[in-house]
């Protein structure tokens, strides 16, 4: 008997929509030609961010993403039990900072616009925000203060929805290869010959991150995702010292950049272990997953003008991964009109983490043909913005 779902990906989006969709009802199948969460949900901080986020789509998916996260999380504990670790989710909040005079009035300005988005953007004194955080740098020139930034820590939490998911019935093939698709005679999707054998369904999801371009190819169609590189710094374990996320304003540019130079900017936040994590940079490089000392140099400098303190931290490792980018800054969410049996959840890049749980609900909600509880058509394959970049030879 066919399955009713098969999704390609086995990271934080798969995992999301396959626990979505089994919940409902679908029979689901994961593959994923490594293992969960075995590539960018594991390579990345757990971020669940509105601050970074200016009026828009986006933002948009992104406040309904953090209606769901909590119930989530306690949905998550009482389905998975004490035996399976916690998932670490910490509503710590933001704290974006100007530490220059001429980054003070965009940062003001971009969280003025925000709050008429509906988004608790509190400007606060420089002195507030030394009683946030007692180490920041002393010449902080603007602050504003977002409670509804949360973190998870992003393989754990990846690893619960696709347990959860499994729990109502979710098949997960690791280690499995898309070799092709399975046509019926007139010409809609419905299957897929892998290194497993020949698997069959009604519906392909594509949820392969940032090599969902590859896959869609190997489906026969073009899908405009390219991998866009990031790399992290972790210290060794200190005293707990850094009490939310911060980040530097012009962190805001280098997300919605287009630039495919390296580009870095100041992030900084602990977690759960006692580690502080340092980030963050974007290069568009492809797949090419050498060390970048040249970013890491960058990055660690930038961090001390946040938390000069930082300069005698002990860096105990680096990690790099790849974000799944869209020429437009906007995730596809839905079906293919191009193919019949096609559907796709990709193109988040360093979102992906915080709008997993509203993407598979929109998913979800299109699949079963209910009114979605916001308007996905800003996600469509179909949208204005990508119709020049659809017919761009991959």
């Amino acid at each position: 008997m066919a399955d009713d779902v098969i999704i390609i990906g086995a990271g934080i989006i798969g995992a999301a929509c396959a626990r979505a969709l089994a919940v409902a009802g679908y029979t689901v199948t994961v593959i994923d030609r490594g293992t969960v969460a075995g590539g960018t949900s594991s390579a990345c901080e757990g971020n669940l961010l509105v601050s970074d986020k200016g009026p828009g789509h986006e933002l948009v998916l992104a406040q309904f993403a953090s209606t769901l996260w909590k119930q989530a999380v306690a949905d998550l504990a009482e389905q998975l039990g004490d035996g399976f670790p916690s998932v670490e989710y910490d509503q710590k909040g933001g704290l974006v900072v100007a530490t220059t005079p001429a980054g003070a009035g965009p940062l003001l300005a971009f969280a003025e616009s925000q709050r008429a988005a509906g988004v608790d953007a509190r400007v606060i004194s420089v002195a507030d925000a030394h009683e946030l955080e007692p180490d920041l740098a002393p010449w902080i020139e603007a602050a504003v203060h977002y409670p509804e930034d949360a973190q998870v820590q992003p393989t754990i939490a990846t690893d619960a929805l696709m347990s959860s998911a499994r729990l109502f019935g979710a098949r997960v093939l690791e280690n499995t290869t898309v070799l092709g698709p399975i046509f019926d005679s007139a010409g809609a999707l419905t299957g897929l010959v892998t290194s497993a054998g020949e698997l069959r369904a009604d519906r392909i999801l594509v949820a392969a991150g940032p090599w969902s371009g590859e896959v869609a190819a190997l489906l026969g169609q073009h899908l405009p995702v390219r991998p866009r590189r990031g790399e992290v710094l972790v210290t060794s374990r200190m005293r707990h010292r850094i009490f939310h996320k911060v980040y530097d304003a012009d962190y805001v540019g280098a997300v919605g950049s287009d630039d495919s130079a390296l580009q870095t900017s100041s992030v900084v936040e602990s977690t759960g272990s006692g580690t502080v994590l340092i980030g963050s940079s974007r290069q568009q490089v492809g797949f090419d997953a050498r060390l970048r000392v040249d970013a890491l140099h960058e990055i660690a400098a930038k961090a001390l003008r946040l938390f000069p303190f930082l300069a005698d931290a002990a860096i105990m490792r680096s990690y790099g991964g790849f974000r799944p980018f869209m020429p437009d800054h906007l995730p596809v969410i839905g079906e293919d009109p191009r193919m019949p049996g096609l559907w796709h959840a990709t193109g988040h890049e360093g979102a992906g983490i915080g709008l997993s749980l509203a993407t598979a609900d929109l998913l979800v909600d299109l699949m079963r043909g209910v009114p979605p509880k916001l308007d996905p058509s800003p996600f469509s394959l179909t949208r204005a913005s990508l119709a020049s970049h659809l017919m761009e030879v991959a």
